[in-house]
């Protein structure tokens, strides 16, 4: 399977066998399949959702969101519970204007769930650990 590094952007092929054996990067050393969430950018949200082969989990959120700041625990611990099968990546919607717009986020929290680039759900609103691992299963 391939699976893009959230640090430098490197396309890593993991064999499904070693999914379980925390694979690294082989060009940073970064876990390929991190057990808390990745933070995304402008500069790195499309290739990395677009060319990795495990579905990804994405949290649009800001800093001034009083339900963002109150949902980060509770996704940074669903993280630890659904890796290595599913990514968990956090977009600031500030900082990334120009993706939340492409992706209509009109209101955050916002979870939008990726298989292979293409959306297969979205959920807005905070929810807690169970919520985030119910609607990424």
């Amino acid at each position: 399977m391939n699976v893009v590094c959230s640090k430098c952007a490197a396309l890593n092929r993991v064999p499904e066998a070693k999914r379980h054996d925390k694979p690294v990067c082989g060009k940073c050393k970064t876990p390929l399949l991190p057990n808390r969430p990745v933070e995304l950018s402008e500069a790195t949200f499309a290739k990395f959702v677009g060319r990795t082969e495990v579905p990804i989990l994405v949290d649009f959120w800001a800093s001034w969101c009083g339900p963002c700041r109150m949902m980060a625990p509770a996704f940074a611990e669903a993280a630890s519970a659904l890796s290595p099968q599913v990514i968990l990546a956090k977009l600031n919607t500030e900082e990334a204007p120009q993706t939340a717009s492409k992706f209509a986020i009109s209101g955050i929290p916002t979870l939008i769930l990726f298989k292979r680039g293409t959306e297969v759900g979205r959920q807005s609103g905070a929810l807690d650990v169970q919520q985030i691992i119910q609607f990424a299963s």
